[in-house]
């Protein structure tokens, strides 16, 4: 496999990889424009830093999921869902600065696209064990099923 074939095959993982660094920088500007604040221990500087704490935390499973749903089994849909779950990880974070009641929705969206992004790994590497012992290739059935499952994504 030349190189030139390898990016192919994960270069949308990593502009969202890329994207998630840009995120996470902000992230930490937001923190960083709060500390420099003269009272650091005000409500909103807790808030800030909660949000971002609660960000880190929940990080390194997104990018782990992520690039092992794209290599094992699509990278389209595992990146379309690395995107949403950014977007959704940007309105649980704004939405913690405000009442912290109005990050619940963004928690609870992150945690259904961690469990796509789980499942579509589960089913690259069942896939993959299938077809190594038995012969049997199921990957264009369970990326065609992946595909239009990641649209659902979408839905509230």
């Amino acid at each position: 496999m030349n190189s030139s074939t390898a990016v192919e095959n994960i270069y949308l993982l990593v502009i969202v990889t890329l994207i998630s660094v840009l995120q996470n920088a902000f992230f930490a500007q937001k923190v960083e424009r709060e500390c420099q604040k003269e009272n650091k221990h005000t409500p909103s500087f807790e808030r800030v830093s909660c949000a971002n704490r609660n960000c880190m935390d929940a990080y390194p499973t997104f990018l782990a999921v992520m690039w092992c749903a794209g290599v094992c089994l699509s990278q389209a849909p595992a990146a379309f869902a690395g995107i949403i779950y950014l977007l959704v990880r940007q309105k649980y974070f704004i939405g913690y600065l405000g009442d912290t009641s109005q990050s619940t929705p963004g928690y609870m969206f992150g945690k259904r696209i961690i469990g796509f992004l789980l499942l579509m790994c589960i089913l690259g590497i069942f896939n993959f064990l299938l077809c190594r012992y038995y012969g049997s290739d199921y990957k264009e059935y369970t990326e065609t099923i992946t595909n239009a499952a990641s649209a659902l994504l979408l839905l509230p």
